[in-house]
């Protein structure tokens, strides 16, 4: 369910606006979409897990809040997020 750190560190590499950035919100919103992919995953075998459903839908919710303040703040930077990621709005 959780990524892997290999994993982890190559999403920062990818997403990083520079040298050592893991908080800028393009790393964060690549994290929790890997995390939510997995998630996903885990769901069609384990249909009544609802305790980590919950917290699927805590970064979902997560994820919007960080896409529509990277929208707010350079809306060139979130459009170019939602076509790397395949991410639909």
């Amino acid at each position: 369910m959780s990524i892997t750190p290999e994993r982890k560190a190559a999403l920062i590499a990818e997403h990083a606006q520079s040298a050592g950035d893991t908080g800028s919100p393009e790393v964060q919103v690549a994290i929790l979409t890997e995390r939510i992919v997995n998630l996903t995953e885990h769901f069609k075998s384990n249909k009544k897990d609802n305790h980590s459903r919950r917290g699927l839908l805590m970064m979902v919710n997560k994820r919007r809040s960080l896409l529509d303040y990277l929208k707010k703040k350079n809306e060139a930077r979130y459009k170019a997020l939602i076509t790397k990621l395949g991410l639909r709005r």
